[in-house]
């Protein structure tokens, strides 16, 4: 057995008088995927901010790559190193991308500030990367306003890659796209974990999402883990309440919405108001 590429105890997180995460602990195996279930407000999003860096544990440890960052890095050189160790992918990656820069400038920028080598092989790397998403070419001239949805998420998941991290932290990178498109980007990930053994911390609050990318679960709320199993376990045979109630509330195929009765009067133009 290898040691897990990522290590998380007794993680906890306050803001003031309210705490967001209260004792989260869990190992990602490497090459492995975890998702990490919730709803709004449960506490997995700031999970998942704790382990790339962007907030501060109030309590416990986060070991990645066998190094410590539950403290935050100062040093330059340091952050870079942590940048290598794990990388999120954000839910909109239209505010998480330059509008004003091309799609090749921007991969170009991401891979010139992990790479030390010269410029052709920069160029090479950006072609590279962008093979690994599935980024037609062509698109590398187009600015991120220009691109579907779809697109830019390719965009922003080939930029967290050139820095070859080995967790990548995914924070409803799918929420955002229609059915479609998810299936489409979901694949593409699995692709690029069977070419490259990356891990994955996929956070989200879709259970269908987790049955297609994911070996192990953990369920949280109220910012604590209420029921943590393998994902193929949890999904025939929930133990918590909370975790069948989220089961419960994903439509089941052939699903319609209900539509509201057609009243007589709902043809009639609507009376302004105050009138």
């Amino acid at each position: 057995m290898t040691d897990p590429v990522l290590t998380v105890t007794g993680l906890s997180k306050t803001f003031g008088t309210f705490t967001a995460v209260d004792g989260v602990t869990f190992e990602l195996a490497a090459g492995s995927s975890l998702g990490v279930v919730g709803e709004s407000g449960s506490g997995k999003t700031t999970v998942a901010r704790m382990i790339i860096g962007l907030e501060q544990p109030s309590a416990g440890t986060i070991t990645c790559c066998g190094i410590d960052r539950s403290l935050p890095s100062r040093a330059t050189r340091a952050r870079r190193a942590r940048a290598r160790e794990a990388q999120m992918v954000f839910q909109d990656p239209y505010t998480s991308l330059d509008p004003h820069k091309t799609i090749q400038q921007t991969l170009t920028e991401a891979v010139r500030l992990y790479d030390t080598q010269s410029g052709a092989t920069h160029s090479d790397r950006v072609q590279e990367i962008a093979d690994l998403v599935s980024l037609d070419t062509r698109l590398l001239a187009s600015m991120p306003g220009h691109l579907s949805g779809g697109q830019r998420q390719r965009v922003a998941i080939a930029r967290a890659l050139a820095a070859e991290p080995r967790v990548l932290v995914l924070d409803e990178a799918v929420a955002a796209l229609d059915v479609s498109i998810q299936a489409q980007i979901l694949n593409l990930l699995a692709d690029i974990r069977d070419a490259t053994g990356i891990s994955y911390v996929f956070i989200t609050h879709d259970l269908a999402v987790v049955r297609q990318v994911t070996e192990h679960v953990i369920v949280m709320q109220n910012g604590r883990i209420v029921e943590s199993s393998r994902t193929e376990d949890l999904l025939r045979d929930p133990r918590h309440p909370y975790t069948r109630t989220l089961l419960d509330s994903v439509p089941l195929p052939g699903w319609r919405p209900q539509r509201r009765p057609v009243r007589p009067d709902d043809s009639r133009t609507p009376t302004a108001p105050g009138t």
